[in-house]
């Protein structure tokens, strides 16, 4: 199953529920812009490469369009449609004033000089900066990106419309960047693990976790909860898994990737087991953070674990989805569980139209606030209307943007 067909699968029992007709279903499901162009862009051995890349902008409804901008040999027009569109419903569930979007350059960032991403990022902007701005489109980044590309976004931009750092999240700090933005989806993954816990009945100190992906969420998530009295014993990046029963030193851990290129290869006091085997460990809480389709209906029988967070976008396929639901398990759905990034972006849009800039104790508190809002929202409707988490937060974004799409006009 594609991702947009799968996003879609979703989003239709989500209308079912809300009895939606099939007018509204296809103008809600339907993107209204998708621009694909050519990058074209030396090597650094001189060579000319001509790249691909892609924005999809998905649903305006509720105000500028907002998704990140990832570097991915698998990047293509399906993904990015699929994940514009969970943004345009990621958004609304959190309750933030954005609509969704999202872009793609189908590149692997990892054989990339620092060089190649800035013409690369250059580039991309010089062929989509007519449809993004502070009012319209508001990239940020995703895998392969950083605040780097962000930083080079904003000057590019600024060449053709003037200064403007609204036009772009995820800066760094010093160029008009939020504190605490990095941290924010590993942060808000760990703050709703919490809450999850709490409802069923579950304390941190009685929990053992397993995270697979220990990149900016997965490790912001580790600490998060590490730091919340919960026992992490598996991580793992691309080099394989790393498992200690008795709970991994996670800043050991930290630190050990940032003194070796950001890998976990090598790190000590634990056994090394494969990514496919850290997925079926038999912990309390599964935390997929690394990239979408990693669990299965080859393999979603043998998880073990009760509880699912997503902090990745689209770890579980429909049918793993349905196979685990079946047999219990609660699984809190990524565009609830990683909808801290996007709330913390929106911070930061916010205080760059203002140019104010608030504290890190501010952004943290506020970004707490939202989430759990979010969360009780969703937690107490699902048992109100006996439906599943996912599906009751497709039901709740759905409603808001459908309700935006009825109180501007349709025609």
């Amino acid at each position: 199953m594609q991702a947009f067909e799968a996003v879609q699968l979703y989003f239709h029992r989500a209308a079912d529920e809300l009895g939606l007709d099939d007018a509204m279903r296809t103008l809600l499901i339907t993107p209204e812009r998708e621009v694909t162009v050519q990058i074209p862009v030396r090597r650094d051995d001189g060579t000319l490469e001509t790249l691909i890349g892609h924005r999809v902008q998905h649903n305006g409804a509720r105000g500028p369009m907002k998704g990140g901008l990832r570097y991915h040999p698998h990047v293509d027009l399906d993904e990015v449609r699929a994940l514009a569109s969970l943004m345009t419903w990621k958004t609304a569930v959190v309750n933030i004033p954005y609509g969704g979007a999202k872009g793609g350059v189908t590149v692997d960032a990892r054989s990339l000089s620092r060089n190649e991403r800035e013409h690369i990022t250059r580039k991309f902007v010089d062929a989509i900066h007519k449809v993004i701005g502070p009012d319209s489109d508001i990239p940020a980044p995703d895998m392969g990106t950083g605040h780097e590309e962000m930083a080079w976004i904003m000057n590019q931009y600024g060449k053709y419309h003037g200064f403007n750092p609204g036009v772009v999240t995820g800066k760094p700090v010093e160029l008009y960047g939020l504190p605490g933005r990095e941290e924010a989806t590993g942060r808000g993954v760990g703050v709703l693990t919490l809450k999850t816990l709490g409802r069923l009945g579950r304390k941190p100190s009685q929990v053992s976790l397993a995270i697979q992906g220990f990149g900016n969420v997965g490790s912001h998530a580790a600490k998060f909860l590490s730091e919340a009295d919960c026992r992490v014993v598996a991580i793992s990046d691309h080099t394989g898994g790393y498992y200690r029963e008795q709970g991994i030193d996670v800043m050991q851990a930290v630190r050990h990737a940032r003194n070796n290129k950001g890998l976990l290869d090598g790190l000590e006091g634990v056994e090394k087991i494969a990514n496919e085997d850290l997925l079926e460990l038999p912990v309390d809480v599964l935390i997929p953070a690394a990239i979408g389709g990693v669990i299965t209906e080859a393999n979603a029988t043998a998880i073990e674990a009760p509880v699912i967070i997503e902090a990745a976008n689209a770890p579980i396929t429909p049918a793993a989805d349905d196979i685990l639901s079946q047999r219990g398990v609660v699984i809190l759905p990524d565009i609830l569980a990683n909808s801290g990034g996007v709330t913390a972006s929106y911070f930061e849009w916010a205080q760059n139209r203002q140019f104010y800039q608030w504290s890190l104790d501010r952004v943290r508190g506020e970004l707490d606030r939202l989430l759990t809002q979010a969360f009780d929202d969703v937690w107490e409707r699902s048992k109100k209307q006996g439906l599943s988490l996912r599906t009751t937060a497709f039901v709740l974004g759905i409603e808001r943007v459908a309700r935006a799409v009825e109180l501007a006009g349709v025609a």
